[in-house]
């Protein structure tokens, strides 16, 4: 039988005012990324200071959703899960958890796309599931 994501709930996160605007994006079903307003790059997690650029103002966009698995591994824990970075569409790289499918089947650069898990607390926390 293959293992498989799905038991484990993970652990609430403790939001502060600088992180604020990105969780209550989550329990919108959407995920943010930072872009810089004059030079356009973009970067994960946001935060209201470039980490490229001292110019340009920061501004909290969505992400489409869609990237590939640049790296992962399995945790063999009391409930295994899939820890990955994630490269997004956009470009920047987001460590998460990959939920909903078999560990055996993954591969660096297989698609995957934005879902929500449900924390123990109740707050949605972007994921990826293969796409």
């Amino acid at each position: 039988m293959s293992e498989q994501t799905q038991a484990r709930v993970p652990p609430s996160p403790t939001p502060d005012p600088s992180t604020r605007v990105f969780w209550d994006a989550a329990r919108e079903g959407k995920l943010l990324i930072g872009r810089n307003t004059k030079t356009g790059k973009v970067h994960y997690p946001p935060r209201p200071i470039c980490p490229f650029d001292d110019e340009g103002e920061v501004e909290y966009v969505p992400a489409s959703g869609q990237g590939t698995i640049y790296t992962y591994s399995v945790m063999r824990a009391k409930q295994p899960y899939v820890i990955a970075y994630v490269e997004l569409a956009e470009g920047p790289r987001i460590m998460s958890n990959i939920v909903d499918c078999d560990f055996e089947a993954l591969k660096v650069g297989q698609p995957v796309r934005l879902t929500f898990v449900t924390s123990e607390g109740g707050q949605p926390i972007p994921m990826f599931t293969p796409a």
